[in-house]
């Protein structure tokens, strides 16, 4: 399909198209934030965005050394569910304990955008729109209980 060279060049030329329009947007702390590498200020939280030739995800990903941190912090997530998804707006998926290609357990809250293809260029604006809405909500909520969860880990 795409020679590594041009694979490289098409991330580089969504994933900046994306920083780009991204830009415009502060989290709701008032500061600037780097949305594509977004500070989760959490050892072991990871937000990260995925796109294929089947779907976009936004993923907010639990992986901890120490599996009973992750439990921990899960179960807050949980208690705090009703409110998460009322903040995102969009259909969200838990996912209590899966695992990475080397073995290592980690939790997953996901939403998930199907029917589109990173391949397709006539895809990118959908593409964007999903992943703009949903980390800018998922920003008011982390913000809003990022405290909660940091003190968790701590």
């Amino acid at each position: 399909m795409f020679s590594k060279e041009q694979a490289k060049e098409w991330n580089q030329n969504f994933w900046g198209t994306f920083h780009k329009r991204m830009r415009r947007h502060k989290s709701s702390n008032g500061r600037s934030i780097s949305w594509l590498n977004y500070p989760s200020d959490v050892k072991g939280i990871f937000v990260r965005m995925v796109v294929d030739k089947k779907h976009a995800s936004l993923n907010y990903d639990l992986q901890f050394k120490d599996d009973s941190v992750r439990e921990i912090v899960w179960e807050q997530l949980t208690e705090l569910k009703v409110v998460l998804e009322n903040t995102v707006e969009y259909p969200t998926n838990w996912i209590e304990l899966a695992f990475t290609k080397d073995g290592l357990p980690y939790s997953r809250i996901s939403w998930v955008l199907d029917d589109v293809n990173y391949y397709k260029e006539e895809d990118h604006e959908k593409i964007y729109a999903f992943l703009e809405e949903r980390l800018i909500k998922f920003d008011l909520f982390y913000q809003e209980f990022k405290e909660i969860l940091v003190n968790l880990v701590h």
